[in-house]
Parts: structure tokens; sequence; C-alpha cells
């Protein structure tokens, strides 16, 4: 087994919901849930014992999707890698895998008064990032080589341009490195493509409308204007319309977590709870969903 196998009001109120709010600063997508077909959402991130474990020619990536929207992203990434033993490694396995150690990463560096030292000291760092950068690599390069023989295929532009996603916020987040303008421009062309030719894909919607608002509130204006703006109003909008269109149960997740993360971020708690509530409804051993059900009752104090 490999190591990667060992492996979310104006101001808040209410300590409680103080030490949850860390969770608002996801770049680009996404926390969820878990159907309990995989493992106790109780137990550590870890994922089961070889003895209590099913035979892996019957779980599939939707498992690993599961566990990577309960937040349990370590179980997820090692999930895709065992799934590529028994069935060929995909731009679908790719970007699933590439944003569960992308999230692993956050969870170890980001909120550190620096980055560099974090990094330094951190031990399973440099293996997580190596792993990273083959699947983002390895995904790029399949996209691109289908791109050249069918420029139109939209699975294709659409996981281009969310791997190049991940790579970004990888680099503005995690590594604090302001570096990725290429994969920057190439995913705006690529989802854009997308968009252009069906309006309603829900995922590159979401892509979209981080890219939107996260130059709009985290970059200086020159900046901003350098990777052809943002806005934060039409990228909150754009998130509402994502979450109401009928989609598949994965896409539809990601869209619903990405608009509760944003209401966050503009902290419009009303609406944050609404939308909570909703997804707790459907996804009740989401431990993150809890906490922050949890904060609301006791800021409010009821």
């Amino acid at each position: 087994m490999s190591d990667s196998h060992k492996r979310h009001s104006k101001r808040a109120k209410g300590p409680a919901l103080s030490r949850w709010i860390r969770v608002r600063d996801m770049c680009g997508v996404v926390v969820a849930m878990c159907i309990g077909t995989m493992t106790n959402p109780g137990a550590s991130g870890s994922f089961q014992s070889s003895s209590e474990r099913p035979a892996l020619d019957r779980l599939t990536l939707s498992d690993a999707q599961r566990l990577f929207y309960n937040a349990r992203y370590d179980a997820a990434a090692a999930l895709a890698l065992d799934l590529r033993v028994s069935d060929t490694q995909d731009l679908p396995n790719d970007e699933l895998r590439s944003s569960a150690l992308l999230f692993q990463l956050k969870a170890l560096l980001e909120r550190r008064p620096d980055n560099d030292k974090a990094l330094k000291n951190c031990a399973t760092c440099p293996q997580l990032i190596a792993e990273f950068l083959v699947d983002i690599r390895h995904g790029q390069a399949l996209a691109r080589t289908t791109l050249r023989s069918t420029p139109a295929d939209e699975a294709a532009l659409f996981y281009l341009g969310k791997l190049d996603l991940n790579y970004v916020w990888l680099q503005l987040g995690p590594l604090g490195r302001r570096t990725g303008w290429d994969e920057y421009w190439e995913a705006r062309r690529t989802l854009d493509a997308v968009l252009a030719h069906n309006p309603r894909h829900v995922r590159a919607r979401v892509a979209r409308a981080w890219i939107d608002y996260i130059v709009d509130t985290k970059l200086p204006w020159g900046t901003r204007w350098l990777l052809g703006g943002g806005n934060r109003t039409h990228a909150l909008t754009e998130m509402r319309e994502a979450a109401r269109i009928e989609a598949d149960l994965f896409s539809h997740a990601e869209a619903e977590f990405a608009l509760w993360n944003m209401e966050v971020r503009e902290r419009d708690m009303a609406q944050a709870t609404a939308v909570a509530r909703r997804l707790s409804r459907d996804f009740p051993d989401n431990r993150e969903l809890a906490a922050f059900m949890d904060a609301r009752v006791t800021s409010s104090g009821r």
C-alpha cells in the first residue's frame, strides 16, 4: 500500500461559528457527503481495514466521490488510486484524485502564518504534492490529446479546465505562490467553450463562477484587470442558478456545497443556513454540515 493510503452576518457570531468558519476558504469547488455504503463517517479519515473492505471489483468511482463529498479526502484519493488497478486511469479519476489531494494539502498548509515554513515542516506534503502533479499532468495530457483530434469534445474541455484550476488553486492557496497563469487562461477558455455549447453544464458553471468570485474578492485591482476581471455578484447569481439546475447526484451536490461555501464567504448566514438545511436532509452524516448547524444553534442561543 502506498503512502497515499495512510493518509470548509456581518461578523460571524459566537465562538463555535468562528471555529468553523475556516471551511469557507475553498477555492473551486466543494465538501460533502457519504452514503453509508462505505465506511462509518464518524470514524477516522482512513479507509476500512482490508478485512472489512468490500471487494474492489464491487467499488466504483462513485464510491470515491461519496468519500470525497464527505470531506474524507485521504480515503477518496486512496480508493481512486486503487480503482486504477482494475480499471483505466481516465479524466474523471484524475480530476477526483487531484481534488482530494488538493484538499488534503489545504488542511495541512492553509491559514498558517508562514506557508514556506509550514511546507518545510510538513512531512507528508512533498509526497502529496508529487502525486498531485502526476495526476494533473496525466489528465492534462490526456485531455489535450483528445482535443487535438476532437476540438469540441465537451468532456475533455471541462476536465482540462477543472484540472487547470486545481493546479491554480494549489499555487494560490496552500503554496501561497503567484503562478499558474497559463493554466488559468486555459481554464477560462475551455470552460467558456463548454458553456457556449451547453449553458446548463452544472459543473462548468460552478467552476467558472469560482473564477469570477476569486478574482474579484481575492486579488488586487491591477491583477484582476490582467486576469480578465471578476464579478462577485454575477458569480453568486451563477452559483444559485447552477444549484437550481436538474443534474446528477454529484453535480448537484457540488453546486449546492459551492453555494453554501459562497454564502458563508458573503456573510449571508441566513442563506447559508437554508442551503445547509437542504444538504443536511440529503447528507445527514456529513460532519462539516453538522458542525455548521450546531454552531448556528449556539450563536442564535437556541
